[in-house]
């Protein structure tokens, strides 16, 4: 009997151990995922060697420039920024350019928000800048159209996307056509061990 408690104790022991290696290989492979699809970039020279390595969009849809003049008052585009972010800097330069030519409205918002969106689509909170076309009378419907900035061409096709999905368009085909996202942010403010500079 007491053979058999003994058995039964190395064995759950033994399932406890592979159990916490197989947490611990899962995270470590989420976290190699993770840095290989994010750019944290501090120079203007690193973001730029980043989206040169970013393929461009250049096949559009027929109803492309049409849909997006039409529809600019039915979305948003919305976008975190941090204090000293190029990416955030340059993300929003490129939706300046968008509203100018299709007429819809963009706006920032606070990094608690975007790490709430984040949370709520199942992202990992990455830092800045995140985009997202969201209907502009329903905050809570809301498409990701950029992680990290991207290329011109790229946001407008995304948005156009966001667009659609938000319209009915099955999601998993609207995210198979999608541009991949860059993971290009600026890098985070170091965090201060002295509690007066937190």
């Amino acid at each position: 009997m007491r053979l058999r408690v003994r058995l039964g104790y190395a064995l759950l022991i033994t399932a406890g151990f592979c159990a916490a290696n197989q947490a611990a290989a899962q995270q470590a492979n989420r976290d190699i995922a993770r840095r290989a699809a994010i750019h944290p970039v501090s120079t203007a020279s690193d973001m730029h060697l980043w989206l040169s390595r970013v393929p461009v969009t250049r096949a559009f849809p027929p109803d492309f420039e049409t849909m997006l003049r039409d529809q600019a008052s039915l979305y948003v585009i919305e976008m975190s920024t941090a204090p000293g972010c190029l990416p955030c800097a340059d993300l929003w330069s490129k939706l300046l350019a968008f509203r100018a030519r299709y007429g819809w409205q963009v706006r920032i918002i606070g990094a608690e928000e975007a790490m709430l969106r984040s949370g709520r689509l199942g992202l990992p909170w990455v830092g800045s800048p995140v985009a997202w076309v969201r209907a502009a009378t329903d905050p809570n419907r809301m498409v990701p159209i950029a992680i990290g900035s991207d290329h011109g061409a790229n946001i407008a096709r995304n948005a156009w996307l966001a667009a659609r999905m938000l319209t009915g368009a099955r999601t998993a085909v609207g995210v198979r056509a999608m541009s991949k996202f860059t993971g290009i942010v600026g890098v985070r403010a170091p965090t201060s061990s002295n509690p007066k500079g937190r």
